[in-house]
């Protein structure tokens, strides 16, 4: 296994400006490719190139408008489906285990991920919160449950 095999999927997400950041994140941990679902702002939004500070033009990228298809083919690549959400069902990041290729999902801002991609999710995993807040912005949860996958795969080629 390469050191680093993940792949994003952004799935809904309004805000631009989180976007971009998400593509400076991915640039930085070696994410192979984002995909960008739903209402996700491109790559050619002005916003999106403002924080993504050119992490837009080496990440590869696709818009992707049939999700679950596109869960399908990843799944069928030996892609792990993990969704990052705020639910019953989540596992603490830290206690997941992502030793095959992962796929990670997160989605937009206020409503979260759907029932329709949760259950096409092979895992669900959730950043625990010790504060008043309940959740994170979406570019900084996607930071860390990047690292945290990074970190798991590169232990595993040192064992």
């Amino acid at each position: 296994m390469k050191d680093r095999q993940i792949v994003l999927i952004l799935n809904d997400i309004r805000s631009a400006l989180n976007v971009g950041a998400i593509f400076r994140t991915a640039d930085g941990a070696g994410v192979e490719k984002i995909y960008l679902s739903e209402i996700t702002a491109t790559p050619d939004h002005a916003k999106v190139k403002k924080t993504a500070l050119g992490a837009e033009e080496v990440i590869e990228w696709q818009s992707y408008r049939n999700l679950p298809r596109l869960l399908t083919k990843l799944e069928a690549a030996d892609y792990q489906i993990v969704a990052l959400e705020l639910c019953d069902q989540a596992t603490d990041f830290w206690e997941a285990n992502f030793s095959k290729k992962v796929a990670l999902i997160v989605g937009n801002e206020l409503t979260g991920l759907n029932k329709r991609i949760l259950d096409k999710s092979k895992l669900v995993i959730k950043i625990p919160m010790y504060g008043r807040k309940e959740s994170l912005n979406v570019a900084t949860a996607t930071g860390i449950a990047v690292y945290e996958i990074v970190k798991f795969q590169k232990s595993l080629l040192q064992q």
